[in-house]
């Protein structure tokens, strides 16, 4: 069972404005051939993949990346290099997202030697670094993964417009909350499937 991908079909799909019936028209297969793709109980194959990306308008490499995923857990961090600030944070990530391996940072340079050996779907990056900012470290794990999700984190809202630069996912205002994370996930820039527990 493949709930990542399921997950990620049936949000493209809702995206698109298209329904299952409709989907299965465009695709010349059954209603039920669309549910069991976004109930996870069967997995199309890479020539029907290929064709749902053309019908719902989105890069190939989108499904195919969500196929080839499976369902191990998502890395999800969190880089601040206050350790109370980074403590907290990471209680609420792991709150939020019981189902993703959470991992906090208080140095750049360990996030990014973490993430060429661990893919990381989603990262939370306080913007003022010591050493670094956190614009140029999204950049730097972008280099590593161009799909990792980038959530910035700063105290201060002047410095939304240099982040959305920098091919970021979301901007938040600290402290970091239970709510605010959550409205993050809906607008993620590539679909991570976080499990059931996230609204």
């Amino acid at each position: 069972m493949n709930l990542f991908f399921s997950n990620t079909l049936k949000k493209l799909r809702m995206e698109s404005g298209v329904s299952q019936q409709e989907l299965a028209d465009k695709l010349y297969v059954a209603r039920t051939t669309i549910v069991r793709w976004e109930t996870g109980s069967r997995l199309p194959d890479a020539v029907m993949i290929s064709r749902l990306a053309a019908a719902l308008g989105v890069n190939v490499n989108v499904l195919l990346d969500a196929a080839t995923h499976g369902d191990a857990c998502p890395n999800v961090i969190m880089v601040d290099d206050r350790k109370l600030i980074l403590t907290g944070g990471l209680s609420i990530l792991e709150e939020v997202l019981p189902d993703a391996t959470v991992t906090g940072f208080t140095q750049a340079e360990d996030a990014i030697a973490f993430a060429k050996v661990n893919r990381v779907a989603l990262a939370f990056l306080d913007i003022e670094l010591r050493n670094t900012s956190g614009l140029e470290l999204c950049r730097d794990l972008l280099k590593v993964y161009p799909r990792t999700n980038v959530v910035y984190l700063t105290a201060y809202s002047e410095y939304a417009f240099d982040a959305w630069s920098t091919g970021a996912s979301g901007f938040m205002l600290k402290p970091i909350t239970p709510q605010g994370v959550r409205e993050q996930l809906k607008t993620l820039r590539y679909p991570v499937w976080m499990g059931d527990d996230v609204p």
